[in-house]
């Protein structure tokens, strides 16, 4: 199944709704990060979310997710951009609690006392931030909780991640709802949240074989709506050697001029895809020098 995502308006344009699938980008970043199933279940709701939430921005648009707890994880940061493209990593990703519920326990590893920041890059000069407490550390419901306070937005999230026995995850994805501020007749809200209730686990929906459009299908049941965007997901790293050499700018020629006398080569690691960028001595001196 191609990871993908739908994006849908109704008819009155008093609800916006969003849809995909993201069992591929997720299994390929529990790989790459070499994440246990805990972890693997908490940074694929990020990404699943992020990408949800990217969907709603403009393709040259960026946006950032972290969040903080005060449980073994430490922390998931995800990003994405308006095109599809996403990337993250967890903190801690040795991370594996025993089941809560019969349910991989994300809240217990990411805990339940912490921040979630989100960061837009919109073109802007400077880039826009918000910062809410988690509401329960669970992802879906901390991201819902941005939306309604930061931005006053209502919003309802699902987000879910399958990790099958030996680590691979065999479905990812979610979904994300928004009144728009035309306001909505009150019984078409309720019969979207008595809707979502009822549907069950986003993950039991895509091993059944559903895809986004189904999911909203039955959100949405009979209110008119309109498909506004299709689109690909995938996950994609932005790093590189010339953004590499930009953060160790940022460490200052004194600190790099320190290195120089420790290190015959500085290696640096991106969080995001665990590529390694090597920098010998002589290049280092470089750098210190054209700061110089």
């Amino acid at each position: 199944m191609n990871d993908c995502l739908i994006k849908v308006i109704t008819d009155e344009k008093d609800l916006l709704g969003v849809a995909c699938v993201a069992t591929g980008l997720v299994n390929e970043a529990a790989g790459m990060h070499g994440t246990a199933p805990t972890a693997t279940a908490a940074l694929g709701r990020a990404l699943a979310g992020c990408g949800l939430m990217a969907s709603l921005l403009d393709p040259e648009q960026r946006i950032a997710v972290k969040f903080s707890g005060d449980g073994p994880l430490k922390a998931v940061v995800a990003e994405g951009d308006g095109t599809g493209a996403v990337r993250g990593y967890a903190a801690v990703p040795a991370v594996d609690l025993p089941p809560k519920n019969g349910k991989l326990d994300v809240s217990g590893a990411l805990g339940a006392k912490g921040h979630l920041t989100v960061t837009k890059d919109l073109g802007f000069k400077e880039p826009s931030r918000g910062i809410v407490s988690l509401h329960s550390g669970e992802i879906a419901s901390d991201i819902a909780w941005y939306y309604t306070e930061s931005e006053q937005i209502p919003s309802a999230v699902g987000l879910g991640v399958f990790v099958e026995r030996d680590g691979c995850v065999s479905a990812a994805g979610g979904f994300l709802v928004q009144s728009l501020p035309v306001s909505a007749d009150e019984s078409r809200v309720d019969g979207v949240i008595s809707r979502i209730e009822a549907m069950g686990n986003v993950t039991d929906l895509i091993r059944e074989g559903k895809l986004p459009a189904d999911m909203l299908g039955m959100i949405f049941g009979g209110i008119p709506y309109r498909i506004i965007e299709e689109r690909r997901l995938f996950y994609r790293c932005t790093c590189s050697r010339e953004r590499i050499e930009q953060a160790i700018i940022t460490l200052g020629a004194d600190e790099i001029r320190h290195l120089i006398e420790d290190q015959e080569t500085v290696e640096v690691s991106c969080q995001f895809c665990g590529t390694a960028y090597r920098f010998p001595r002589e290049e280092l001196a470089r750098i210190a020098g054209e700061m110089s």
